[in-house]
């Protein structure tokens, strides 16, 4: 199929975005441009930081994927064949009526939008702009159907996606680039620094056992911090969070709570937990951790470490958690990070 030519200024705003941690961390987020009636759009599970180096686009019949939208039909099928699947959230591409449209896990934004008490603070920052918010909906399809009742009313530029993220549309890639920026700036908290980890007594909490430390050290804030650590354990930000780390995250104050975890998670048969949280110490996560996984740990210390303390935090309910671990389409996308070179 013809590749139209914004497709390459596509591919160098999304290897941009998908680079800058502050706004996408691994395979999250998502990118289109509409060309006559075909959407290119990222597909699933892969991300946007490779976007100059692979074929991470690919083509949908925009009527295919609106007809799809109406009769709630979550698989929209490829223009052309090919191996990959068309992002989850492709239906919300193709329902706004903007040429690029962007999506991203602005860290900024999510730290707001996980929150009660954001409204007035959003209609003040967001003054001048388009702008809309969303309480949580789940992804995919029942996303994008509450995003056509608001484009049905009115025009918006910029989504804010509660306990998810940003969406944002324009005509050119620079400007839904430059529009992520504005709203990023605007939402600007500041960064609660974090006591020291002791890696030392990391290392030994974690011999002999499946876990390791994390490659990034600003991890290590999310355990060491306690306001941080209240919030990571309380349970879940974000739809990523529950799929790459699991609900909440568990505590251990010693080797010996490590083994009680363990053994408690094997005689259940559930899986050992993605990562843990040493209170004063810092986090470990599992030796055989994604690159999603990693990824997703440093975004929740990056949040979590926005939120003042008088944030009034909102989670994800159990019922969503459910069912983005059982989402066909979620395993698909974990599948495809874990064997990503």
């Amino acid at each position: 199929m013809r590749e139209p030519a914004e497709l390459d200024d596509l591919r160098r705003m999304s290897a941009r975005v998908g680079r800058n941690m502050l706004l996408v961390q691994g395979a999250g987020g998502n990118s289109s441009v509409k060309d006559d009636d075909v959407l290119w759009v990222k597909a699933s599970g892969t991300w946007l930081s490779d976007a100059n180096e692979k074929d991470i686009f690919v083509p949908v019949l925009l009527p295919a994927a609106r007809e799809a939208l109406a009769r709630d039909d979550e698989r929209i099928p490829l223009a052309a064949p090919g191996p990959l699947r068309a992002s989850i959230e492709t239906s919300l591409h193709a329902l706004l009526p903007h040429r690029v449209v962007l999506h991203v896990h602005a860290v900024n934004t999510v730290a707001w939008a996980a929150r009660g008490d954001a409204r007035d603070a959003f209609a003040t920052r967001l003054d001048g702009l388009a702008w809309r918010y969303l309480d949580y909906v789940h992804p995919g399809l029942p996303l994008a159907r509450a995003v056509s009742d608001i484009v049905a009313r009115d025009r918006a530029d910029v989504l804010i996606l509660g306990n998810h993220g940003l969406v944002v549309g324009a005509e050119t890639c620079d400007a839904a680039e430059a529009l992520v920026h504005d709203v990023e700036s605007r939402l600007a908290l500041p960064v609660r620094p974090a006591p020291a980890a002791d890696e030392a007594a990391l290392r030994r909490l974690c011999a002999g056992t499946a876990y390791r430390l994390p490659r990034d050290a600003e991890c290590h804030g999310i355990a060491t911090d306690p306001f941080s650590r209240a919030v990571a354990t309380g349970g879940s930000l974000y739809p990523d969070h529950v799929v790459f780390l699991g609900p909440g995250l568990p505590t251990i104050e010693d080797a010996q709570s490590l083994v009680t975890m363990l053994a408690r998670t094997e005689a259940t048969g559930l899986p050992a937990p993605v990562a843990a949280l040493a209170p004063g110490l810092g986090a470990i996560i599992r030796k055989d951790a994604s690159p999603g996984a990693e990824a997703m740990l440093s975004c929740l210390a990056l949040v979590t470490s926005r939120l003042p303390l008088s944030a009034d935090v909102r989670y994800l309910s159990s019922q969503h958690e459910q069912m983005l671990l059982n989402w066909d389409a979620e395993r698909y996308r974990q599948q495809l990070t874990a064997a990503r070179q």
